[in-house]
C-alpha cells in the first residue's frame, strides 16, 4: 500500500527481457539505503518487488501482465521514475489509498503551464471512465493528484510548484503517456453497483439517473 506522495526520483541504469518478462534497473539513492529483497517499491505508479539490492542499484522483474498494463516496457537507460516505499504502520497518510496496481495508460494531450500551476490534460481509455470523478482522487505515473475536471474521453489535474520540482511531470509533454490508477474506493463502489441485479434497491442506473454519477 502506498499514498501516491513520491519521496525520490531515481534512473534506469539498465532495462533487458528475460524469461517471462523484463528486468528492470534503477539508480534509487534515497529508497534503496533500507531497501531488502522482496520488498514492495512504487515505480512511476506500478507496485513491484525488489529482486536484488545493490545500493543505490535495485533490480525488479516485471512479468507480461505489468508491462501491457503499463509504460515500464517503454523505459530506457536513463529514464527518470517516480519512487515511493511502502507504507508503515502509523505513517501519515497525505495522499491517498494507492495499491499500485495500474488500471491502465493515458496520454497526454496537452500541457497548460501558469506560473503557480500547471494542468495537465489527458485522454484515457473506456476503462477508466467509470471510475473519473471530479474532485476525486488519481495516480498518474505514481503521483497522488485531485481530478479537477472530467470530460468525455478525457480528463484534467493540477500540479502544484512542488509536484513538478519533486517528480517526473514536469518532463511530460503532448503524445507521453503514463500510468494510472484510480481512486480504489471508487472502484469498490462502481464494482457493487454494477453487479446488483436489476431492482434490488440502489443501482448505478439509479444514481445516475438522480445526477449523483
Amino acid at each position: 500500500m502506498f499514498t501516491g506522495i513520491v519521496e525520490a526520483t531515481g534512473t534506469v541504469v539498465d532495462t533487458r527481457a528475460v524469461t517471462g518478462g523484463r528486468r528492470l534497473r534503477v539508480r534509487a539513492e534515497t529508497v534503496a539505503t533500507d531497501a531488502s529483497e522482496g520488498a514492495s517499491i512504487c515505480v512511476s505508479g506500478v507496485c513491484l518487488t525488489v529482486a536484488e539490492v545493490r545500493p543505490p542499484i535495485l533490480d525488479f522483474d516485471v512479468i507480461q501482465e505489468t508491462l501491457g498494463r503499463s509504460t515500464l516496457g517503454e523505459k530506457r537507460v536513463g529514464d527518470a521514475v517516480n519512487l515511493e516505499r511502502s507504507l508503515c504502520v502509523g505513517d501519515r497518510l497525505d495522499g491517498h489509498f494507492v495499491q499500485g496496481h495500474v488500471d491502465g495508460t493515458a496520454q497526454v494531450t496537452r500541457v497548460q503551464g501558469e506560473e503557480r500551476e500547471w494542468r495537465l490534460w489527458l485522454a484515457g481509455g473506456p476503462e477508466l471512465e467509470p471510475y473519473l470523478v471530479p474532485k476525486g482522487s488519481i495516480t498518474v505515473d505514481g503521483v497522488s493528484l485531485t481530478l479537477v475536471e472530467v470530460r468525455a474521453g478525457e480528463f484534467c489535474v493540477a500540479l502544484i510548484p512542488t509536484t513538478l520540482q519533486r517528480t517526473t511531470l514536469a518532463a511530460l509533454a503532448p503524445r507521453q503517456r503514463v500510468n494510472v490508477e484510480t481512486d480504489v474506493l471508487i472502484r469498490a463502489v462502481v464494482h457493487w453497483l454494477t453487479a446488483r441485479p436489476a431492482g434490488s434497491g440502489l443501482t448505478l442506473a439509479a444514481l445516475r439517473e438522480a445526477g449523483f454519477a
